[in-house]
């Protein structure tokens, strides 16, 4: 009998894209110098059968109107972590498909695992392809969990994966990490780009006919992309990044895409030594408590999907020892800043071209709301003339490139999250509408200002 050629084929690492030949740069991304080569042999008698219960094995679909489709409204999972339901659009969706993107370190498999054991009325079935099953279970005794509901598999193969699906049939399954997986199906290495694409679309297929919700745990790379190909981030439903220094407590998980809810959401949490702890309230530990007034310090009001959050703003402005000054930015887009530099000089007559300027987001936040924009300028400006922004002061208004302050969105929430910190005053757009009853029932004083001189005039004088 002839043995079977071995096929080969080039694949860029950036987004998937496949090619019969070696080429330097890709047609699909543009990208330079990305393509592997790798076996991409297929079997497919050896593809998995999980022969779930819940499984719907039809032989084909035909075309329906849209009018006489029926479709079951299951409620979501509901966790005990208001932060992940959040972040989920309202609980885990059946059949769904999420991937969770992280450093290395960074609390991915602890998340999970908490999940997991949290869930004591669904059967779980916790896959992972990188620890042996008595690590797992010293990490569940330090989280202080236990669940009887919580099945824990050591395994890469995704054929006797299925075989372990089709035995325990679980409620979720939670795969730790796709990339330590193989499939039989595909003649490669764990880890290359079409196990990876072979593996995910076997798990997706599971999930989608059984409504089973999958959670699959991705590494990413030194550039914080997500490993593997970028075909991988289309294929799931849901696209999470969980991030955060591990040498700070503080961890942060981001909704990258959901087919199923906002994508304006986060989520955050405080790893301690029993495990990660939900932050309630991240406002009160995203604002320094601090006895004295300090130059350099205001607190913007900023709005992530349905959260309205208060957070503080240093700024640094100094004489420049080089030709060049700096600017240097840390949660905050560099561009925008000196955008605003711009306008400070240019629009306040501000000389600012001279100064180095450095100015942080406060708890690690990475942020982009407009909105923080005069909360950065008074924090600026207050830097420069060394004189110190009331602590009980909050600023969310956009700033223009006339010294215009702009209308934000959702300015009520942003306004009763100031008020229920206990700030005194919280400075918005002259044009922003406000609801009268609103104004009345709040204890809060609302300034309303147009341009930026009206601030600087009121804060310094």
């Amino acid at each position: 009998m002839a043995k079977a050629k071995v096929k080969k084929a080039f694949f860029c690492k950036n987004c998937g894209y496949e090619s019969p030949k070696y080429m330097g740069k890709c047609p699909s991304c543009n990208q330079w110098n990305t393509f592997t080569e790798e076996v991409i042999h297929k079997d497919t008698s050896a593809a998995p059968d999980w022969g779930s219960k819940k499984a719907n094995n039809k032989v084909g679909n035909k075309a329906k109107p849209i009018a006489e489709i029926e479709y079951e409204d299951r409620k979501r999972i509901i966790t005990q972590d208001e932060e992940l339901n959040r972040v989920l659009g309202g609980g885990i969706v059946h059949g769904s498909l999420v991937l969770i993107g992280g450093e290395p370190g960074v609390g991915k498999s602890t998340l999970m695992l908490q999940i997991a054991l949290s869930l004591s009325k669904h059967k779980i079935l916790y896959v992972s392809g990188e620890e042996s099953e008595s690590q797992i279970k010293m990490r569940a005794d330090r989280i202080g969990f236990s669940s009887n509901q919580c099945f824990i598999l050591s395994e890469t193969s995704t054929t006797r994966i299925f075989t372990q699906i089709k035995e325990t049939d679980p409620d979720v399954l939670i795969i730790d990490s796709i990339q330590t997986l193989q499939s039989s199906v595909v003649d490669a290495v764990a880890g290359s780009i079409s196990q990876v694409r072979e593996s995910t679309a076997e798990l997706l297929k599971y999930a989608k006919e059984s409504g089973t919700p999958v959670f699959l745990i991705g590494h990413i790379t030194k550039d914080g992309n997500l490993a593997g190909p970028k075909v991988l981030e289309h294929m799931v439903d849901t696209v999470l990044q969980f991030e955060g220094d591990r040498n700070m407590s503080y961890r942060i998980i981001r909704t990258i895409k959901n087919r199923f809810g906002s994508t304006s959401e986060l989520g955050i949490y405080e790893m301690l030594g029993a495990g990660l702890r939900q932050v309630s309230n991240p406002s009160e530990i995203l604002i320094s408590q601090k006895e004295d007034n300090l130059s350099g310090i205001a607190i913007g009001a900023s709005v992530e999907g349905n959260r309205p959050l208060l957070i503080e703003i240093q700024a640094l402005v100094s004489n420049s020892t080089y030709n060049n000054p700096q600017r240097s930015s840390t949660g905050f887009d560099v561009k925008r800043l000196n955008m605003l530099l711009a306008v400070l000089e240019k629009r306040g007559n501000y000389r600012l071209g001279t100064q180095d300027v450095f100015l942080n987001i406060a708890g690690g936040l990475k942020v982009s709301d407009p909105a923080l924009d005069l909360a950065i300028c008074a924090s600026l400006i207050s830097s420069f003339e060394e004189l110190d922004v009331a602590h009980d002061y909050a600023f969310a208004g956009e700033v223009g490139l006339g010294g215009e302050v702009r209308a934000v969105n959702r300015i009520e929430s942003r306004i009763a999250e100031a008020e229920k910190l206990g700030f005194k005053a919280i400075f918005i757009s002259k044009y922003n509408k406000l609801n009268q009853e609103f104004v009345d029932k709040s204890s809060i004083k609302i300034g309303r200002i147009k341009k930026l001189d009206e601030l600087f005039t009121y804060l310094f004088g």
